[in-house]
């Protein structure tokens, strides 16, 4: 019999099958819950319209319909009540259709209850007050009030409702780990760790180990076990970056872990439960990677249940200059001085130009631009927007009357591109990457080739 308490947050348990709604109920009770059954969706309509609940537990597949029809049901008349939906093992076609039309998590059956209060824990936390988000130093929200803007900071209110896996598109230096960033930091995930991994910076031999962790004595140099990036991200948000980059036999063993939520460190037997919500983002267009096959499509569906798509800079009109301004203000806080005034030549230099890296791109401009200021105004020549050595790079790109061997020709326009791009990111050959839309391993592969490894950082 259900426990009576308007104090205790109450959940709602439908299933037709008596055996699993006792067990559920067990379960629930024993961490202090309210529990109300009903055994089949109709039921559980008609409570859900008249009684408040904190959660809602729902089958599937049950005689009388199915559990999508009670998340459309919570949708649809707006009610505060995160449902999750429990699947047969293996049905991913119905946890993502379940995610999508609005559910806050899912669990396969035969239920594992350790995943059950792991669940519950984290979908009652959202009914609480919502703390001060706080994000890590040198991230700024995401600023504007351009329409593209609106509607992304509109969807990241309603993904941080849900543990539903996002896809973030969008150019290189759009914002995609600052988005995921935020989504992470206004869940209910906000006080477990985030942990970015960039998969086009993790050498194919190293993947597995590093993702899932490995024991002592694995292999040559596995001194004492170490966690992998699943482990580290238990109970919070793990942030594929680019994960395009991910090698096919990886994709596999990654689709299984999010599958199952479970992992096996390299040179281990048993296999530890995880809890992570993924969030994966890419400059690459997954579904041409699908078609090509690059990319297995089982994952990209599993990944892309929400598609967030952050929208380049040069389509967010004078969000341009706002976040120029924030950025600014922000760079000289660092530098302990005031922030100087972007004059009118400079905002105008600013709103007129196409910025092919984005944010990323009007960070680096802006910092060298302080360096280079009086200190109290920037202009348009501090802006320096034609830089020397994109000039030079446009020039040979554009000078096609040249007798060398083509050979050569190609290796000077693709040295300048990248010098350019160095250039721009301060050195740091990661963001180069992204600017110039490579990988990592490529743009290391490229500045060895081209003799220019030795002007990067290390």
């Amino acid at each position: 019999m259900a426990r009576k308490s308007k104090s205790l947050p109450r959940v709602l348990v439908v299933d037709d099958e008596v055996d699993l709604a006792d067990l559920l109920e067990l379960t629930l009770l024993k961490m202090g819950l309210d529990v109300v059954k009903a055994n089949g969706v109709q039921v559980a309509k008609g409570l859900l319209d008249s009684q408040r609940f904190d959660l809602c537990l729902s089958d599937m597949r049950m005689q009388d319909g199915e559990g999508l029809e009670l998340v459309q049901h919570i949708q649809a008349r707006k009610l505060d009540v995160p449902i999750a939906i429990l699947t047969a093992y293996g049905s991913t076609n119905n946890a993502i259709a379940a995610l999508k039309a609005g559910a806050f998590d899912y669990l396969a059956k035969p239920v594992a209850l350790e995943q059950l209060r792991t669940l519950v824990k984290s979908a009652l936390k959202l009914d609480a007050p919502e703390p001060a988000v706080s994000l890590p130093s040198g991230d700024n929200p995401l600023l504007g009030q351009s329409p593209a803007m609106l509607y992304v900071q509109g969807l990241i209110e309603k993904l941080a409702r849900n543990q539903a896996p996002v896809y973030i598109t969008g150019e290189s230096g759009s914002g995609k780990e600052r988005a995921a960033r935020l989504i992470h930091a206004k869940s209910s995930r906000s006080e477990q760790p985030f942990v970015a991994v960039n998969c086009g910076a993790i050498p194919e031999t190293l993947m597995e180990s590093e993702f899932f962790g490995y024991r002592k004595g694995a292999f040559t140099g596995a001194n004492e076990d170490r966690a992998g990036f699943f482990q580290a991200a238990h109970g919070g948000t793990l942030f594929l970056d680019e994960v395009a980059d991910l090698p096919l036999a990886m994709q596999v063993k990654l689709l299984r872990a999010i599958q199952e939520r479970k992992v096996r460190q390299v040179g281990g037997v048993a296999e530890v439960d995880v809890d992570v919500r993924i969030i994966s983002a890419t400059h690459q267009n997954l579904a041409k990677c699908v078609e090509a096959g690059k990319f297995r499509q089982d994952l990209y569906y599993r990944l892309n249940v929400i598609e967030l798509k952050m929208p380049p800079l040069r389509e967010m009109g004078d969000d341009i200059l706002l976040i120029a301004r924030a950025v600014l203000a922000k760079l000289a806080q660092r530098h302990n001085m005031d922030a100087p005034q972007l004059q009118p030549d400079a905002l105008q230099a600013l709103r007129r130009y196409d910025f092919p890296g984005n944010v990323r791109e009007l960070e680096n401009l802006l910092e060298r631009a302080l360096a280079l200021s009086d200190g109290e105004h920037i202009t348009a020549e501090d802006l320096h927007l034609s830089d020397p050595v994109a000039t030079e790079a446009a020039a040979q790109a554009a000078d096609l009357g040249e007798t060398y061997p083509l050979q050569d020709y190609l290796d000077r326009v693709e040295k300048a591109a990248l010098l350019a791009a160095l250039a721009k990111t301060n050195f740091n050959r990661t963001q180069a990457a992204k600017l110039l839309g490579i990988t990592f391993r490529s743009m290391r592969y490229r500045l060895d080739r081209l003799g220019i490894a030795q002007e990067c950082d290390e």
